[in-house]
């Protein structure tokens, strides 16, 4: 096995990593290798591979993460986290009290960052797919495109009746995929509860506290893998 490009530094120059030495590499489809080391030079590393066997830290619910625009880097701690939890997908969406306000406003170069935040932590925790980071979306457009399959739920504080886990344990069959709305700082307004419930969309409360709009997905997503069995 060979391998090239910024993985190269990474082995050599940071993880200072030399023939002999042994790494776990993931190929993003699923599967993991073994390998031991053969030659670690600047331009290229070479391996032997030892063993090949399917990741084991992918879950088998499919969480894709709506997240409405956060000031500052809390966007950003939410995508690290989420990865890090085991999110699948990630939509950067606009609703009505996000401070950016318009599609225009996200730029190649922050869509560029985000990714490389998601791949770092998905390395970090030996995820055995990239999550994906699809475009970013107006509220509207995200609550048709979750309509077209899963469960989607979103955490409301407005909400009281529903809790997460009596929602997910009242689906049937039990979702392989979910679909998880966020808001913004500020939260949801009615109208935008609303328009999400004619899409289909279920509000659910997560308890008597109010969380932070940066806490509360990585809250969500681990609920929902526990009580559905991702968690171990």
């Amino acid at each position: 096995m060979e391998i090239a490009g910024p993985l190269t530094h990474q082995i050599r120059d940071v993880l200072r990593l030399k023939p002999g030495d042994r790494v776990t590499l993931l190929d993003n489809s699923g599967w993991e290798y073994q390998v031991e080391l053969g030659q670690v030079r600047r331009e290229r590393v070479a391996g032997h591979i030892l063993q090949k066997s399917l990741a084991a830290s992918e879950p088998r619910t499919k969480i894709t993460l709506y997240q409405s625009l956060l000031k500052g880097r809390a966007f950003e701690s939410v995508l690290e986290k989420c990865t890090e939890v085991g999110v699948v997908a990630f939509v950067p969406v606009v609703a009505a009290r996000c401070i950016v306000s318009s599609l225009e406003d996200i730029g190649e170069k922050k869509l560029k960052r985000w990714r490389r935040i998601i791949l770092e932590a998905a390395e970090q925790s030996r995820r055995g797919r990239l999550p994906i980071l699809r475009p970013p979306s107006l509220l509207r457009q995200a609550w048709q495109e979750a309509s077209r399959g899963g469960l989607t739920v979103v955490p409301w504080e407005g909400e009281s009746g529903n809790s997460l886990r009596s929602v997910l344990r009242g689906a049937q069959p039990t979702p392989f995929s979910v679909n998880l709305f966020i808001g913004p700082e500020g939260g949801f307004t009615e109208e935008e509860i609303e328009q999400g419930q004619r899409y289909g969309a279920i509000p659910v409360t997560l308890g008597p506290r109010i969380l932070r709009a940066e806490t509360a997905g990585v809250v969500a997503a681990s609920a929902i893998l526990y009580e559905l069995g991702d968690m171990g």
